[in-house]
């Protein structure tokens, strides 16, 4: 990886899950308040599965605490909706996800803003997730 001073050294790295898997093979007791918090997560979504609504819940209560107003968040949500409803008639009509969704999606975006999703993203400085979810 390249540090600071624009050198590339080698270096150890692990994605979100090998980290969560380090901590749960850690044997220290100063371990065990982030066994319990992954424990406790774990156990979060296995009652999301037994219950979707406890998810869309979970979100909005998320969204209040990032400062979000009730009217962005229903706004939010309808457009998840649309999305999914639009998504599922392109499959319907034999598209794939993918190349085809995205080719479909920039379309539409210029179409509204002028833009492709690329340079829409961009002018509005969004990340993928924040944009496509």
């Amino acid at each position: 990886m390249q540090s600071t001073d624009g050198k590339y050294y080698n270096t150890d790295v692990a994605d979100a899950e090998q980290i969560f898997r380090i901590i749960q093979s850690i044997p220290s007791p100063k371990a065990e308040p982030f066994k319990l918090w992954l424990a406790q997560l774990a156990s979060e979504r296995l009652d999301e599965m037994q219950d979707p609504e406890i998810t869309i819940d979970r979100a909005l209560e998320q969204y209040l605490k990032l400062g979000y107003s009730e009217n962005w968040i229903n706004q939010r949500l309808k457009s998840i909706e649309i999305r999914k409803e639009l998504t599922d008639e392109w499959k319907k009509r034999g598209l794939k996800e993918g190349q085809q969704f995205a080719t479909l999606t920039d379309i539409i975006t210029k179409a509204w803003s002028g833009k492709t999703t690329k340079e829409y993203k961009v002018l509005k400085g969004l990340k993928k997730r924040e944009f496509e979810r």
